[in-house]
């Protein structure tokens, strides 16, 4: 009797760890482990920003690499600098005389203001300020540069301003020319393209080599494993340009060895984020979101389509901003409820307007900026209104 009494608890016993190990098949315990199109989402409209968020629009200059601009290096203008996430060093950016003003240079400096050495040749032009960036644990920098379009200088006369030497004697040696800084030889492109670094400025060479293509939008991954970056053809940049609008591209993911992975064929206009578990990577395209895995072998994407609740909500705001001239309707909030019929294009709310800014702090927490964005003498940006979506995996098993 002890024996079988025995057998039945060791089957009872087997029999409840079968099933909490099913349970944890069934629910990962980390969000990382959800596929992107596992993703189930809860929205929610017009909510505070996110906690600690910085304006597009902020330049920070160190204050001791701005005294050595202004005491040695006063036919230079600094522009910004970019200070590593370990507070050791910065990148200075900087314009010159005979560079074009929409381009410009990367010294690398202490974070007490000691210059260390030139990190760009003259040969390449840097572009995009905000696409400068230190990878997180600060061994690495990126940004996007081309080929330099400043003007070889003319040869100058020689009888006309060559100062008058004195014969050579063959006892003496010649007088050798001003050094300069040396840099290695570089491959340069025609189009903006993707430049890494080490946290020394040396190994520089370009992540992508696809003259033809412009990239933009740089994101580290926060373990460093990879970039993230929109890229788009000259003619498509030309094209929204006109219509003054920002860039578009299509995101696409880069190794530190230079392969890429095509994300998604549309056209992207909010710069893409990652995950705070570097496991995806979001953007967005007008008024939808998609989000692809960035750390799997076998990765998959996901597409939230959002238009239908933007609609409502900004038709229930813009009623609480003027109330009477707007009729608000129930906004559908989980995934899977019936949206009501979207407005006419005639009767669009004011505040209804695309997706600009993704911000993504926490693995469940994504945030939405939609604003008005057009580029004209300079960047106009209004109606910003910022929503959430609560990210949480499906109600399925996952294999």
């Amino acid at each position: 009797m002890i024996v079988s009494l025995l057998s039945v608890v060791l089957l009872l016993f087997s029999i409840a760890c079968r099933s909490n190990s099913e349970s944890q098949g069934v629910r990962p315990r980390q969000l990382r482990d959800v596929p992107a199109r596992r993703l189930a989402f809860t929205f929610q409209a017009d909510v505070q920003p996110p906690a600690g968020l910085i304006a597009d629009e902020t330049k920070t200059v160190i204050p001791a690499i701005q005294q050595d601009f202004d005491t040695h290096r006063q036919d230079d203008a600094l522009l910004r600098t970019v200070r590593s996430p370990d507070g050791q060093r910065a990148l200075a950016l900087y314009g010159t005389a005979d560079e074009p003003t929409q381009t410009f240079r990367i010294d690398l400096y202490s974070a007490d203001g000691n210059f260390l050495r030139n990190v760009t040749p003259p040969n390449l032009a840097v572009v995009f300020q905000d696409a400068v960036a230190w990878s997180a644990d600060s061994s690495f920098i990126a940004f996007v540069g081309r080929k330099s379009l400043q003007a070889e200088p003319s040869p100058t006369p020689v009888e006309q301003f060559a100062p008058i030497l004195p014969s050579a004697s063959p006892d003496l040696p010649a007088p050798s020319p001003t050094v300069a800084p040396a840099f290695a030889p570089l491959a340069v492109f025609n189009t903006e393209q993707v430049y890494l670094c080490n946290r020394d400025g040396y190994d520089l060479k370009p992540l992508t080599t696809r003259d033809g293509l412009i990239y933009f939008a740089l994101a580290w991954a926060p373990d460093t494993h990879a970039l993230v970056a929109l890229a788009c053809k000259e003619s498509e940049w030309q094209a929204r340009d006109k219509e003054f609008k920002t860039p578009a591209g299509r995101p696409r993911l880069i190794s530190l060895d230079g392969d890429e992975r095509l994300l998604d064929d549309a056209l992207a206009e909010a710069p893409p984020v990652w995950s705070p578990d570097s496991s995806k990577v979001a953007t967005a395209f007008g008024a939808d979101i998609g989000i692809y895995d960035a750390a799997s072998k076998a990765p998959t994407q996901a597409r939230i389509e959002l238009r239908e609740r933007l609609l409502t909500a900004s038709a229930t705001f813009d009623e609480k901003s003027a109330p009477g001239k707007s009729k608000p309707v129930e906004s559908p909030n989980k995934t899977g409820a019936t949206a009501p019929s979207a407005p006419t294009s005639a009767s669009l709310p004011v505040s209804f307007n695309p997706i600009v800014r993704l911000e993504w702090p926490a693995p469940e927490r994504l945030y939405i900026e939609t604003a008005y964005v057009s580029v004209r003498s300079e960047l106009i940006k209004t109606f910003s209104r910022w929503h959430l979506l609560l990210l949480s995996p499906q109600a399925a098993v996952l294999k």
